[in-house]
């Protein structure tokens, strides 16, 4: 995979750099018009009628926004999105035709359970469990969510009190800001630290490394969570066991939740090791996040799942149940059956190989540009 880093490119001429996550990203456009530029401020709601809340008066408006109506607005076109993580192309046929069939079903076009639909729970579950090393209950381990990022919010919402303090390693998938700030956390950052020749040469994610000295002299005793994001988005690292242990030691140690967001889970090219496998004393305390609009190419379905133990799936369920109630039926439907039939289809090899292509392809483009970037094969 090569490391999205917020990168919107069209083999064309560079003219001005836009900064995402504290990184220079060259893009193919002059400046937006300001309009694009403004961010959401109490000022900018001055005017208004209502006073809207603190919570969402703050907000600024999130790069992807910025991003896309900008190069909407460019003159020069088309321009190619390579920074978001949606793609060009469908789902596979099986995951269609499935979807095609659960509208026309009575049951599928209602209310789905609040934690999902059993078929789906038992397909991830069935899907997981060898990777965890143990049977997952998909009646209690589980919880379908609408998207992997509403998955996350209702992590936060579930755990999180107004003051508790979330660590985030930078560079960072921007919608932790404000499912952090959301309930009330604070976000403290530590940096994941690129190789020192990073910016002039081609080099492997794998170099971009943690200061654990650092990462524990940010732990104090309004901490309450840490966010993992392995294989990383943007920069495309998947952290070695080793780091994972260091990692989960300094959790243990201060008793801290660990959220493992792991939705690119099947998109990897070194050993990858999953977060809660480390032992039962990492597993009782990590919330692995999965999305299956990124395994089945469907990021529109919106469908996630967290997995962990009921101790901590019974609250991110309540707050899931309090924000959506429940995720869409028919797509979910649609998603079990991907599961079901992704090993026999041999989908998740063909997956991971039409993956391996493009990033080869790229890698010439920008190698014959005289781009650096950054890959994790």
């Amino acid at each position: 995979m090569l490391a999205r880093c917020a990168l919107l490119r069209r083999i064309t001429p560079l003219h001005r750099p836009v900064v995402c996550s504290g990184l220079n990203i060259p893009l193919p456009y002059k400046a937006a018009p300001p309009k694009y530029q403004a961010a959401m401020s109490s000022t900018a709601a001055s005017n208004e009628p209502f006073k809207p809340a603190r919570r969402v008066a703050g907000q600024r408006q999130d790069v992807w926004s910025i991003v896309n109506e900008a190069a909407a607005a460019s003159p020069v076109q088309p321009i190619v999105n390579m920074g978001q993580g949606f793609f060009g192309y469908n789902p596979p046929q099986y995951v269609i035709d499935a979807a095609k069939g659960a509208v026309q079903t009575v049951e599928s076009n209602q209310y789905a359970p609040t934690k999902g639909l059993p078929r789906l729970k038992k397909a991830i579950a069935d899907a997981y469990s060898p990777f965890f090393g143990r049977e997952l209950n998909p009646n209690t381990e589980i919880v379908v969510t609408s998207g992997a990022n509403e998955g996350m919010l209702s992590a936060f919402m579930g755990f999180i009190e107004p003051g508790d303090e979330v660590i985030i390693f930078e560079p960072f998938f921007d919608q932790y800001i404000s499912n952090i700030e959301m309930p009330g956390g604070k976000i403290r950052y530590v940096p994941l630290h690129p190789p020192k020749d990073g910016a002039q040469k081609t080099s492997s994610a794998s170099n971009w490394t943690i200061d654990f000295d650092e990462l524990e002299k940010t732990i104090n005793e309004k901490t309450k969570m840490i966010v993992l994001n392995t294989p990383h988005n943007p920069v495309g690292k998947v952290m070695s066991r080793e780091e994972l242990e260091k990692v989960a030691d300094l959790c243990v140690k201060h008793n801290l939740i660990i959220l493992s967001d792991e939705v690119y889970d099947r998109l990897f090219y070194v050993p990858f090791t999953r977060m809660a496998t480390l032992s039962p004393e990492v597993s009782k305390r990590t919330l692995t996040v999965g999305s299956a609009g990124k395994n089945f190419y469907a990021t529109g379905w919106r469908v996630g799942y967290l997995i962990g133990e009921e101790h901590l799936i019974k609250y991110v369920s309540a707050a899931h149940t309090r924000i959506c109630y429940s995720s869409v039926a028919p797509l979910q439907l649609a998603t079990a059956v991907g599961f079901e039939k992704a090993d026999e289809m041999g989908f998740w090899d063909e997956s991971r190989k039409e993956m391996r292509g493009k990033v080869e392809r790229f890698c010439e483009i920008f190698d014959e540009l005289g781009i650096p970037v950054c890959i994790c094969v």
